[in-house]
């Protein structure tokens, strides 16, 4: 392999690597959430999305460059990615579940809201 290839693969599996490491501490923060026991699914907040989805992006970038001679490292690197990536896929019905909770909420209060609205509008008109 000559030395510009190697140096890519090293950067490419390097980077894998520690994408690898922030996609399984998200995964396992989302799929063991400690502050919601009394739910069977933890509710997934906006920026561990934008974590997992930067990171997907970022990897996704990486792996265009993937070079067609692939060392030890890097080829089980891109087996932990592919690990990373299908527990990421079995946790997106339960992602959709929590956003899908998180919106009725968010519906319920502006319900709420439009409807002090409303009274405050109508209570103003009697006085």
């Amino acid at each position: 392999m000559p030395v510009a290839e190697e140096s890519a693969s090293e950067f490419l599996t390097l980077s894998l690597r520690e994408t690898n490491s922030r996609l399984r501490d998200c995964l396992d923060c989302l799929t063991a959430d400690p502050a919601s026991p009394h739910e069977a699914e933890p509710v997934v907040r906006p920026q561990e999305l934008a974590v997992l989805l930067s990171e997907l992006m970022r990897a996704g970038a990486r792996l265009r460059s993937l070079p067609e001679k692939k060392d030890a490292a890097l080829e089980f690197e891109l087996g932990a990615y592919r690990t990373q990536v299908e527990r990421l896929r079995d946790f997106l019905p339960a992602i959709q579940r929590s956003l899908l909770r998180q919106r009725a909420r968010i519906e319920q209060e502006r319900s709420r809201v439009q409807s002090a609205v409303e009274w405050a509008r109508r209570s103003r008109q009697t006085l």
